[in-house]
């Protein structure tokens, strides 16, 4: 009666079990693999936006390792630009990216401080040193014109959530 039952068996189930969860571990991969490739697609594509390009008066006469308030793209929305000490230009988006509060700069420590739930984040690249925010601040994107004048023309939206978990200051 076994061997009767055994033989019904394999006609029902003529796939074996290792063939079976080896062909689901492979199509798990698969479908990782293509979801992996389609988020990175789809956050280089909707990373950037472009908005009307506005002047940002005072920029040209900013001294190295200063910075300077301004509002972008709208006058509801405040940024700040950053000379750094080599000349190089940068700018962020002054709305830290947990709650929408304005960020201020403690020149002191080169960092950004959130006045509403102490989320901390780098002044050089904008990525979050902790606190409750998840993403780096928005980067302004800047376009050097003609006669030095330094112009804003877009906005990226960082969606990377790196944080940087490491002492700021002191170096042993």
């Amino acid at each position: 009666m076994d061997r009767n039952h055994e033989g019904d068996t394999d006609q029902l189930s003529p796939t074996t079990r290792r063939t079976f969860c080896a062909g689901l571990i492979l199509s798990s991969a698969g479908l990782l693999i293509a979801s992996t490739n389609a988020n990175e697609v789809i956050a280089a594509q909707d990373s950037l936006v472009m908005y009307p390009p506005r002047k940002i008066e005072g920029a040209e006469t900013l001294l190295p390792g200063s910075s300077l308030y301004f509002n972008y793209p709208t006058r509801n929305d405040p940024a700040v630009l950053l000379r750094s000490t080599d000349g190089e230009y940068r700018a962020y988006s002054r709305r830290c990216s947990h709650a929408g509060c304005s960020v201020d700069l403690d020149a002191s420590s080169r960092c950004f401080q959130c006045p509403c739930h102490q989320g901390t984040f780098d002044a050089r690249m904008g990525h979050v040193m902790f606190g409750p925010p998840r993403r780096p601040l928005d980067v302004i994107v800047l376009q050097v014109r003609a006669g030095g004048q330094l112009w804003a023309i877009g906005k990226s939206f960082r969606r990377d959530a790196e944080i940087i978990t490491e002492a700021v200051g002191g170096v042993d």
